[in-house]
């Protein structure tokens, strides 16, 4: 009686552990698709600047041609030796994001055109600029239905071990884009078991995070085939949680305007992780 007691309250203990576990995940891939359905499924175009001039409107001959609903010409930018200025068509043509009418001026990164349901602003990827393009009214935003994920598996939160570089270290990703390669610093080595077998992951630092992009055996087969992507909070004392159920598609798996990184060599794992998003269909 006692035995069985005590193996109740064990369970229960348990699964009142498990709740807020799952609870979390269920918030965290909410919050992804929200953020897809935002931030990706909108995007028309991607078209890098030229020095010089460059049209923008919906005139097809545009070096950055928008969607039909916005007019044939709504402005010209300017690219001078990394410097970028934009010069609108007309007075009212078209509007900022904060509402204000767009003027001549040099341009700001973070700076929003819109235009009805379009809007556009800057990248800068190495020494490229470019003009990403979105669309509210966009096919793929209106097609999408739900993401796809394994299920919850609290076995691929793993505990793993954080070991810095001696020294500044950068890490290089090639692109989706030929020929563009992106630099990030990379603060150390992160080693994790499975199986009795040893992997490691090289993490670059991402805005207070560690940002993995890793290709394991499931790509191609059940998960995207590219890579996919996993955030970890900075280590303590030497250990990292990576949690995989949290691992996503890049951006580049809803859309072909992204500049999704690749995963280095160090990264292509020989191990099946089936945790976290799945292919998107």
């Amino acid at each position: 009686m006692l035995s069985t007691t005590i193996s109740v309250l064990l369970l229960a203990s348990t699964l009142s552990a498990e709740v807020p576990y799952l609870d979390g995940i269920a918030k965290f891939r909410a919050e992804r698709e929200k953020d897809i359905r935002q931030d990706w499924l909108p995007l028309v175009g991607l078209y890098w600047l030229k020095d010089g001039e460059n049209a923008v409107g919906s005139n097809p001959k545009s070096e950055v041609p928008l969607p039909a609903s916005a007019p044939a010409s709504v402005g010209t930018f300017t690219l001078t030796k990394g410097k970028v200025t934009f010069r609108p068509a007309g007075p009212g043509v078209l509007k900022l994001q904060n509402g204000q009418a767009a003027k001549a001026a040099e341009v700001k990164d973070d700076e929003v055109f819109t235009s009805g349901t379009v809007e556009f602003f800057l990248i800068r990827r190495g020494d490229r600029v470019g003009v990403r393009v979105k669309d509210s009214a966009s096919a793929a935003l209106k097609e999408f239905s739900h993401l796809q994920w394994f299920g919850v598996d609290a076995s691929w939160r793993v505990v793993a071990k954080f070991k810095a570089w001696d020294k500044p270290h950068k890490l290089t990703y090639d692109t989706v884009i030929p020929g563009l390669r992106e630099d990030y610093e990379s603060p150390g080595l992160v080693t994790f078991m499975k199986g009795n077998i040893e992997y490691t992951l090289e993490p670059v630092q991402d805005e207070g995070e560690l940002f993995y992009v890793f290709r394991d055996l499931t790509s191609g087969k059940t998960t995207y085939p590219a890579a996919r992507y996993l955030y970890s909070e900075p280590p303590k004392n030497g250990v990292v949680v990576l949690d995989f159920n949290k691992a996503t598609n890049p951006p580049c798996a809803f859309t072909s305007y992204a500049t999704c990184p690749l995963p280095p060599p160090r990264n292509r794992l020989q191990l099946a992780i089936p945790a976290g998003e799945m292919m998107h269909k």
